[in-house]
């Protein structure tokens, strides 16, 4: 078995007009292959703690999503209905026809979305700090998100990572002014879409995050759970919520800085056995 610290294969796919850089990690088995979507600023080495792990049981792909890492940007804006649909087109490249999607911020709402636009993909869903609507959001971080300039990243590990990997360092300013467009455009997308997910979903953020801890109820609700499991039986939806745990800041508060949490409960979920299996 390949070294799970090591990637197994990479590459660049041709996937909706994006040369998409992607790893391949761990070794084929009988586990589900896993597609983990990374956050805003990040590339797929910023995951690599959480693939060390995943990757000794189970394939893992990580991409390096538009714009982000060694993907360079195309002319067309950043939408997770984009990068959801580049994800699924990663994986019919690389004949995955079916695979547990996970993401993180930014990535956590393209999973959601690959999760609606691409159902037959999806085994199971994990979104981390994400939302279905932008009402979610903390109201100080919509607040904050209009200052934002590429100036404020000078010197930062964000810029020093984008100018180390990117086809173009120059870009970087392209890459800020589109995700403050991203995240200035209001989105809430309809509660039929998110309640007609048939793969079982796992909704996971920090007590202190950048989405409001209610509205993560309200998205584990629209998913299916909630109920009373002594009555109802336990539904095939999951909900974690963090504590003491940012969306990033300070380091080492962050919900992924705490994988000695996460990576349990996670991989107990991706574990479970198919409903209905005695």
């Amino acid at each position: 078995m390949t070294d799970a610290g090591t990637p197994a294969a990479t590459g660049y796919a041709p996937v909706n007009g994006v040369r998409m850089y992607h790893e391949v990690h761990g070794a084929e088995s009988g586990a589900t292959p896993v597609l983990l979507l990374h956050g805003a600023y990040m590339s797929a080495g910023d995951l690599a703690p959480l693939v060390s792990v995943l990757a000794v049981t189970r394939q893992v792909v990580v991409p390096d999503l538009q714009g982000h890492g060694r993907t360079a940007d195309v002319d067309r804006p950043l939408t997770y209905e984009g990068m959801a649909d580049d994800a699924a087109a990663l994986l019919a490249h690389l004949g995955i026809g079916h695979a547990d999607v996970m993401g993180y911020s930014m990535g956590g709402a393209a999973a959601l979305q690959v999760a609606v636009r691409h159902p037959d993909v999806v085994r199971r869903l994990v979104v981390v700090s994400a939302t279905h609507s932008s009402t979610g959001m903390q109201p100080e971080l919509l607040e904050m998100v209009p200052g934002i300039t590429p100036e404020m990243f000078a010197g930062s590990p964000m810029e020093a990572s984008y100018q180390a990997l990117a086809p173009d360092p120059g870009h970087f300013p392209v890459l800020v002014q589109k995700l403050k467009t991203l995240d200035e455009t209001p989105f809430d997308w309809p509660a039929e879409d998110i309640r007609g997910i048939a793969a079982p979903a796992m909704v996971v953020a920090g007590d202190a995050d950048a989405v409001r801890a209610e509205h993560v109820v309200e998205l584990f609700r629209l998913l299916g759970g909630g109920a009373m499991g002594d009555l109802a039986g336990l539904s095939r939806a999951r909900l974690a919520i963090l504590p003491g745990s940012t969306h990033y800041m300070p380091p080492g508060s962050g919900v992924l800085d705490r994988l000695d949490w996460l990576l349990p409960m996670v991989l107990a979920f991706l574990d479970e056995p198919p409903e209905g299996t005695p």
